[in-house]
Formats: structure tokens, sequence, C-alpha cells
């Protein structure tokens, strides 16, 4: 029997809107860097600084889980956790396989069509087409992945370990990010990394290295960043983040203007570089940890615009994260061959761009009624029992009627 503190823990959270805010502008943010050579894209982070939309996405995964989860876990609930949490773990894994057939078939006509194999080679499918019953057998396995389909695989497995992660953190949450830690520097002295397909290759996100930024949110999730909010959030902190930040686009600034290279010494090029995305390096880490004590201190989670109408639409998107994600990768390969096989004017940049855009925000707004489908049903239903009750009582309604009315 479940008591009234348990049936609380299991009840929905109230949605933090930010996590959903920024969850929408970095699936904008994703498309936008899947078009090669777009003008919009320079209004994404990853033009100003070390991370970029990938650091978003895995930062809010962790909170959210330690945040839902670890209440539920602490409760004595592990099960019902590692049931939802697996349950998601499938359904992504289900919409990789379906996002992963439907983009190859995509690519396939597209290089057909126009008769350009570019396409084939640019988005790693040639190898596919040529021996496809192979190459299934392989993205089943999560080895093989066409560009731009790195990620899900990464999520897959971190809301998969999400369970025994949470209940670690709940019981000793900071032996457990001690670990985390000693995990992420193994894996990159040892260059740790899970086999992909053709062999010789790896994950292009590196699970034992990304699951440091997981691990670290989930741990903020459970409620341990309110013990050191006052050191996280002091002026000495944000202070030399603002710095780090600074810092980050002045080095970022150096890859679009050369001219700008002969400020920065040798020796700190050579301290700094490679800046590797495979394996989570801590200068991506540290950036976006110094962006995110900013933006938390700049906006709240009872920031009143979040509630205007006009962040409604990028809300939404990232209400519903998984299929904009899908849809979002279609969109950006059609819009890379609509730029390569027709013109790349900046108008036609553009076009695409907000185009790609708004059809999100279509989708996210057609996936949100749909949601609230369910509940006009229902009403719907007591209506039609309320009329046949009507219809089959007695034609003297006054024969039921209670006295004295």
């Amino acid at each position: 029997m479940i008591t009234r503190d348990q049936s609380a823990l299991l009840a929905p959270v109230d949605r933090d809107l930010r996590l959903d805010l920024f969850r929408g502008i970095g699936l904008w943010m994703i498309f936008l860097d899947h078009i090669p050579h777009d003008v919009v894209a320079w209004l994404t982070l990853r033009n100003y600084g070390f991370s970029d939309a990938a650091e978003f996405f895995v930062f809010i995964s962790g909170y959210l889980v330690g945040w839902i989860y670890g209440p539920i876990i602490a409760g004595g609930w592990f099960l019902a956790a590692l049931k939802r949490l697996w349950r998601r773990a499938i359904e992504m894994y289900v919409a990789h396989i379906m996002l992963f057939l439907l983009f190859t078939a995509q690519i396939a006509r597209t290089a057909r069509r126009f008769d350009n194999p570019m396409y084939e080679h640019e988005f790693n499918v040639f190898n596919f087409l040529s021996h496809p019953d192979e190459l299934i057998g392989q993205a089943i396995l999560l080895k093989y992945k066409p560009v731009n389909l790195d990620v899900l695989p990464l999520y897959i497995t971190l809301v998969f370990a999400s369970p025994f992660i949470v209940w670690c953190l709940v019981r000793r949450p900071n032996l457990t990010l001690a670990g985390s830690v000693v995990l992420y520097v193994l894996s990159r002295w040892f260059n740790w990394n899970i086999a992909s397909y053709p062999p010789g290759t790896t994950w292009y996100f590196n699970p034992f290295c990304w699951q440091l930024m997981f691990v670290f949110a989930a741990w903020c999730g459970i409620g341990q960043i309110d013990k050191i909010a006052r050191w996280v959030w002091s002026k000495a902190a944000m202070a030399l983040a603002a710095a780090w930040l600074a810092f980050a686009l002045l080095i970022v600034m150096t890859w679009h203007v050369p001219a700008l290279e002969a400020l920065i010494p040798k020796w700190m090029i050579k301290a700094i570089y490679p800046i590797d995305k495979t394996d989570l390096d801590m200068l991506r880490f540290t950036h976006f940890l110094a962006l995110a004590i900013w933006v938390t201190h700049l906006i709240s989670r009872k920031w009143r615009t979040l509630h205007r109408a006009w962040l409604r639409p990028v809300i939404l998107c990232g209400q519903h994260s998984l299929p904009i994600f899908c849809l979002g990768v279609f969109l950006s390969f059609s819009a890379h061959w609509i730029l390569t096989q027709y013109t790349r004017g900046v108008w036609e940049q553009l076009a695409v761009s907000v185009v790609g855009i708004a059809i999100m925000i279509a989708a996210a707004w057609l996936l949100d009624r749909a949601e609230r489908v369910p509940n006009l049903f229902v009403k719907v239903t007591e209506v039609e029992e309320a009329d046949t009750v009507l219809e089959s009582a007695p034609a003297d309604r006054s024969a039921v009627a209670p006295a004295g009315h």
C-alpha cells in the first residue's frame, strides 16, 4: 500500500522553465551548427566560447535526473526510478535507430537525385549504403553512427546508468562525485573509450569523460550545490568566472580573426591546444561552469519573463527535446543540400535557418496540443456518460429530484 508521503514522491514535479528555455535554445543552436557555412550560426555559443550546446544538454539532463529522481530513490523507490529511467533510455534508443534509418535514407535519396556522392562521404553513410547488412547490426550496437547522430548514444548510456549514479549520490554524494573525477582522469590518461565502427575508431562523445558533466549536474540536482552556494555565487567566484569567459572569448576570436593570434603567447597556445571535445576538455567544462554561474545569477526560477508569450516557442521546443532534436537533424541536412545545390547567398542562409526554426516551433506546438488530447477525451467521455444517465432517467424528473427542489 502506497502511503501519502510515498505517493507525493512519485507525483509529477513542477517544471523549472529555465531548463526548458535553455534546452530549447540548445536545440536551435544544434540545428544551426549542423548547417555548414551558415551565417546565422554566428549566433550560437560555440563562436564565443569553448563550450557549446552539447554541454547544455548533458548538464540539464543530469540535473533533472538528480532533481527529480533523487527524492524518489532517497524515499526507498529505487525500482520505480529504475523503471522510469530505463523506459526513457529505451525510448531514446528506439528514436536513435529510427532516426538512423530515416536519416541515411534521406541522404541516399538526395545523393541519387542530384547525382552527387559528396553527401554519402560527408555524412559517413557511404559504407552503410555499400554494406547495409553488416552496418545495420553495427548501428543496433551503437557502434556505427553517421555524422550528427553521435550525441544520442551518449545520452542513452548516461540515462541507462543514471539510477545507479543517483543511488550512490543519495548515499555518498561527495564520494560519488570524487569517483566520477577519478574515472574522468583515468579515461583521459589511458585513452579509455568505447569502440566504434569502422574498426580503430571510437565514440565521438567519450562516455567515460562526459559522465563527469552528467554526474556533477546530478550532484547539483540533489541539492548539494545549495551547501556551497555562498562560495559559488560570491563576488570573487563571479569575478573569476567573468574573467574566464572573457579569456575564452579572446581565444575563440583568434580562430576567426588571425591578426588577434599575435596577442596570445606561444607557450599559452601549446598549453591550451588541442581543446578536445571528444574527451570533454577541462577548458570546455570550466567555461560552461563559468557561464552557468552567471546565467543562474541573472535568471532566477521566478523570472517573470519566462511566462511571456515571446519565449513560449523556445520553451515548447525544450519541453519536447527528443522529437525536436530528431526533426532538427533532418532539417539541418535539408538546409545543407538546399544551400549546396542551389545557392549559398546570405539571404538564402537566413531563409533556410528561419524556416527550419519555424518548423521546429510548429512541431513543438503540435506535440504540446497532442498531449492535451487525452484530458479533453476524458471530459468528453464524462459528458457522454452524463447524457446517457439522463436519457435513461424517468420522464418525470421530479420523481428523482431531492425533496424541497
